[in-house]
């Protein structure tokens, strides 16, 4: 009986792993060892950049409609407060594309918050 060994198992396995470091600089897309490190690292990487993203996405919202509040004579807390009250629920990303394309409508909001 002939014997049996892991090769195309195992070769199998570092194909993949180089295949997924494709891209990468110098050794870290050649070497099997350097290539496994580095596509783990950029693994993890990449789940947390995408929790930072939602926090990055929601940074810019805020200032913006910070921007638009300033222009007609509120602060963002005070305008965010104000919608509260007034039982406005639009969130902050909706907030931010009326503050944008809808300048007028966005008026009408910062009045709201105003009179609560």
């Amino acid at each position: 009986m002939s014997r049996a060994t892991n090769a195309p198992a195992s070769r199998a396995r570092r194909r993949r792993r180089l295949e997924e470091a494709k891209g990468f600089r110098g050794s870290r897309s050649k070497l099997f060892r350097i290539a496994t490190e580095a596509v783990d690292r950029a693994r993890k990487l990449a789940t947390i950049h995408r929790k930072l993203k939602k926090r990055d996405f929601r940074q810019l919202w805020i200032a913006r409609i910070n921007a638009a509040t300033r222009a007609e004579g509120l602060s963002y807390s005070l305008f965010i407060a104000g919608l509260a009250k007034a039982g406005v629920i639009i969130n902050r990303k909706m907030l931010s594309e009326i503050a944008i394309c809808d300048p007028e409508g966005f008026k009408q909001l910062v009045e709201m918050a105003r009179k609560a």
